[in-house]
């Protein structure tokens, strides 16, 4: 389910849709504000936390390839041209955007942090799978079985993209370990009405490029780009060193100059760019139906540029492949688990949030088909005063990586778990009691009572040779002019 090249990569700019509402109320009245959200489609029923339990707004915002507006109206043939999208009907599928962004409830900060569209991961319902499929294999599997049953085909197309929506808000926190407050969505046409509708983006290029595929034609040096020019500059990922991660930095790097344009010229208090940008985004962007924005960006009124940060998930391999030849990037759910919750300040909370473990009742499974596995991890957790209830092996059906399961991936009880057997992913398992805390070992399990006690390997797809990729130091917005990529 991968993007074919030129196409995928120019959603990778959606935060910036949102970064203009969230980040310009200081520059704009508040009826200014209401008239630029009032036309933004809303949509219910995501399981969405949404009840700011942990201190923190967490927002899930994507980026759809749609040939559609938000309003599912098609989009005309000069936008299609001018996107150079083609009308080959298979957009939509793919989320080729994905970034969480955590703002604390006083709205002292913003922490971004962006996910590999291949990043290969256990989607619900699915198995394992590319995360930017979890929306579009997830719809399209509902839809066809709603029409099986003889839905009427409006019906089945709504309801099948709300369960690739919920499939995808699941994935993501599951992967990350944090609980999906509110809900952002653009398609593609947005990201160049919304560059447009700024008066252009300021970029720096440390070489000229010259790439067809994605029709990068650029200087070396710093540049303003319109919104078809800059839909090619985030789209290149071909004869980038670091390939999709690159043109991750490249995303970051352009929001980033946004957010600064944005807040020190207060540009957007003229008429016509508000009505430009309010009309951009009434097309493009959907929202979850629970989120008051007025209420929220009243909470962000002194946040400056300095205080917004752009981080990228640990990655394992950039080359990953599965079994059946698929390339993947492969990542290490228990790395990211800890790396995101650093980045969101709350590194400390699996151990230090209050949890008594003579409290937590755990459940073991071991589903690795090494003998005696869960008995050795439950004596590791009785060991820290966790009281185990079944021990067993597992008969759920094959399991590819260890998880602790729970009701909420937010549950503080299976975090502190999680983080005893050496930082396994929480994931959220429909249908458990609340308080229901249960471990499933696989045969990459690694942590306490297990053989190795070392890092945890992932056998989930294979790799002939692992390509390291080291971290890139973060991006903010507060930075004089933009920031020189490749």
């Amino acid at each position: 389910m991968g993007s074919r090249p030129g196409r995928g990569g120019a959603r990778r700019v959606l935060v910036a849709v949102i970064s203009v509402l969230v980040l310009t109320v200081t520059g704009l009245g508040w009826h200014s504000v209401d008239r630029l959200i009032s036309g933004i489609e809303r949509i219910g029923n995501l399981g969405l936390g949404g009840d700011k339990a942990d201190g923190a707004t967490d927002i899930l915002m994507v980026g759809i390839d749609s040939r559609t507006d938000a309003h599912g109206n098609p989009l005309s043939s000069n936008e299609l041209a001018m996107l150079h999208a083609g009308d080959d009907g298979e957009g939509g599928l793919n989320t080729d955007t994905i970034v969480l962004i955590r703002v604390p409830n006083d709205g002292s900060s913003a922490t971004a942090i962006s996910i590999p569209r291949d990043s290969y991961v256990d989607i619900p319902g699915l198995g394992m799978g590319k995360i930017n499929s979890a929306y579009g294999v997830t719809k399209a599997t509902t839809q066809q079985k709603l029409i099986d049953k003889g839905a009427d085909p409006a019906e089945a197309d709504r309801r099948s993209t709300q369960a690739g929506r919920q499939a995808l808000v699941k994935s993501v926190a599951n992967l990350t370990g944090i609980t999906v407050d509110h809900y952002a969505e653009v398609g593609l046409l947005g990201f160049v009405l919304l560059t447009d509708a700024v008066g252009g983006v300021e970029v720096c290029l440390k070489s000229p490029v010259d790439e067809p595929l994605s029709g990068a034609d650029f200087p070396a040096g710093s540049q303003k780009l319109s919104g078809a020019q800059a839909l090619s500059f985030v789209r290149q990922r071909h004869e980038l060193p670091r390939g999709d991660l690159d043109r991750i930095v490249r995303q970051q790097v352009y929001m980033a100059q946004l957010v600064h344009q944005v807040l020190s010229a207060k540009m957007l208090t003229s008429p016509g760019r508000l009505t430009e940008l309010s009309n951009a985004v009434g097309r493009t962007v959907v929202l979850d139906d629970g989120w008051d924005v007025l209420g929220f960006l009243h909470e962000l009124r002194d946040l400056s540029g300095g205080q917004v940060k752009f981080e990228t998930i640990p990655v394992k391999d950039l080359n990953g492949w599965t079994d059946n030849g698929e390339s993947v990037v492969r990542v290490d759910p228990a790395a990211v688990h800890r790396f995101v919750a650093k980045a969101v300040g709350d590194d400390e909370a699996p151990s230090q949030g209050g949890v008594d473990p003579s409290t937590v009742t755990v459940d073991v499974y071991n589903a690795s088909g090494t003998g005696g596995l869960a008995a050795q991890a439950a004596q590791a957790l009785a060991a820290k005063s966790f009281r185990t209830g079944t021990v067993d092996n597992w008969i759920g059906g094959p399991v590819q990586s260890s998880r602790v399961l729970a009701a909420s991936a937010g549950d503080p009880r299976a975090r502190a778990v999680a983080q005893v057997l050496g930082g396994l992913p929480v994931l959220a398992q429909a249908g458990l009691p609340e308080g229901s805390v249960r471990v499933v070992l696989a045969s990459d399990y690694s942590g306490p009572g297990s053989a190795t006690g070392g890092a945890t390997f992932d056998f989930s797809g294979s790799s002939t040779t692992a390509t390291p990729v080291p971290p890139a130091p973060p991006i903010d917005a507060g930075t004089n002019g933009p920031k020189c990529v490749n």
